[in-house]
């Protein structure tokens, strides 16, 4: 693979602001009452779909140190097939996904929305969706630059 511009660097001042963003992002997730591993498998789950490998790497061992199990993460692709995530979680999973894929669905359904409702707050559900946002401009960025792991 050829070398590309690294438009995520981190001495760019627009970068920055993001990360700063991020900071703000997960401190509302915390003071919403979300926990961290919920917003990491999120971020997860979005660079799944995106196929980040920089982010999978950074969140998923971020996770194992915050204390998620690794089994969950194995089977994250497919979280609806199993009985190891909580309610929330799915709910947080299934929203995340209707945001990183509306380039193809052009909707967060109404179902959706109505199930991340029902187990969150407001504080809760705009934490969740703005922490997918973020993932998801991360995500682009690295993408594009090809951003090697660490």
């Amino acid at each position: 693979m050829s070398k590309r511009i690294l438009v995520g660097d981190p001495q760019r001042e627009d970068f920055k602001q993001l990360v700063k963003l991020n900071a703000v992002v997960e401190k509302s997730a915390k003071d919403a009452g979300l926990p961290k591993l919920l917003i990491e498998l999120v971020k997860i789950r979005a660079s799944q779909l995106n196929g980040c490998a920089f982010c999978l790497d950074m969140h998923a061992r971020d996770a194992v140190k915050a204390g998620e199990d690794p089994r969950r993460l194995f089977v994250l692709s497919a979280w609806r097939e199993t009985d190891l995530f909580s309610e929330q979680e799915r709910a947080a999973l299934e929203l995340a996904e209707a945001m990183t894929t509306l380039s193809q669905t052009q909707d967060v359904p109404d179902e959706v929305y109505d199930r991340a409702t029902a187990v969150f707050t407001e504080e809760q559900y705009i934490a969740v969706a703005w922490a997918t946002a973020v993932i998801n401009t991360f995500n682009r960025l690295a993408v594009t630059a090809r951003k090697d792991l660490p």
